[in-house]
């Protein structure tokens, strides 16, 4: 099958129209037909049921779409790349992130740098207090988020990181000098809140204790610079990650695991209408590298 019949199936399998197909294509309806004829012949049955008002993928003919399209975006895509290599382009992709632990995503631009050695990705900031907002707005492609993340318009892909939840405290806290803590112990204290939705805070940041205890949420903030003096000066305490432990250590401030909390999940997010070649390399990079712990 030549690969330009290829390309009629696949765009009449999404258009379901001949003269759309030929029209999107540049071609006549007859060499749709024509194309369309050769590959029934060749596979021995029919891939649309067609009459002068409908046409529709047959059973046959679904499966034979399904199994086309993910090799023929790739080969597309390596033509594209390829192209914007000779003309020395480079593609940029834009990454919403959250904290400053590089080392979350280190392997994963590792490996999306080997396939696509000839992009160049720009890491943006996002706060607690709207994680989704720059991802809405275009103002990046993709970005990496603790879960769950349930929102309609949104797609959640790879785990890229599990890690340990942890507390932040002042270093005199009454909790400091302990070697773990239970989310029981958090219904005694301050936790600090502005996280939203709440849904999403609350993977992080329970409202309740295992026994049912109200947590108190106290101060907001949206992001780590202002954590740190409320952390310090013991008004508030804050459950964080082990990543962030490792990278920003604070004078006056220590973090403290808390023993049953589950494992935080890192995923890759991104908007379901705004997919595009760049997101979907990325996606490919992070499920040859795996979760990391």
């Amino acid at each position: 099958m030549e690969l330009r019949d290829i390309e009629i199936f696949l765009t009449l399998a999404e258009e379901l129209h001949f003269g759309r197909t030929a029209k999107r294509l540049h071609v006549s309806t007859a060499r749709v037909s024509q194309a369309l004829k050769k590959q029934e012949r060749q596979i021995g049955a029919p891939l649309f049921e067609r009459s002068s008002r409908h046409v529709a993928l047959t059973p046959i003919g679904k499966q034979l779409f399904e199994n086309l399209l993910p090799p023929y975006r790739e080969l597309h895509e390596a033509f594209t790349r390829a192209a914007s290599a000779a003309r020395g382009k480079v593609d940029v992709l834009r990454m919403g992130v959250i904290g400053p632990a590089v080392d979350r995503y280190r392997a994963l631009l590792e490996e999306f740098a080997i396939i696509r050695p000839n992009c160049q990705v720009r890491l943006r900031h996002v706060n607690f207090s709207d994680p989704f907002g720059l991802l809405r707005a275009g103002a990046v492609d993709v970005q990496l988020l603790w879960l769950p993340v349930s929102e309609p318009d949104l797609m959640v892909g790879p785990i890229i990181l599990t890690e340990q939840i942890v507390l932040g405290v002042g270093a005199s806290h009454r909790l400091a000098s302990r070697e773990s803590i239970s989310l029981e112990d958090l219904g005694d204290e301050v936790v600090m809140g502005g996280a939203k939705p709440d849904y999403w805070r609350e993977g992080l940041v329970p409202t309740r204790t295992p026994s049912g205890r109200f947590i108190e949420i106290g101060p907001s903030v949206t992001n780590y610079a202002d954590m740190i003096p409320i952390i310090v000066s013991g008004e508030a305490v804050s459950p964080g990650f082990t990543h962030d432990a490792r990278v920003m250590p604070v004078p006056g401030m220590t973090y403290v695991p808390i023993h049953d909390a589950p494992l935080a999940q890192w995923a890759l997010v991104w908007c379901t209408a705004a997919e595009n070649d760049l997101t979907r390399d990325l996606i490919r990079a992070a499920q040859h590298i795996g979760p990391s712990v």
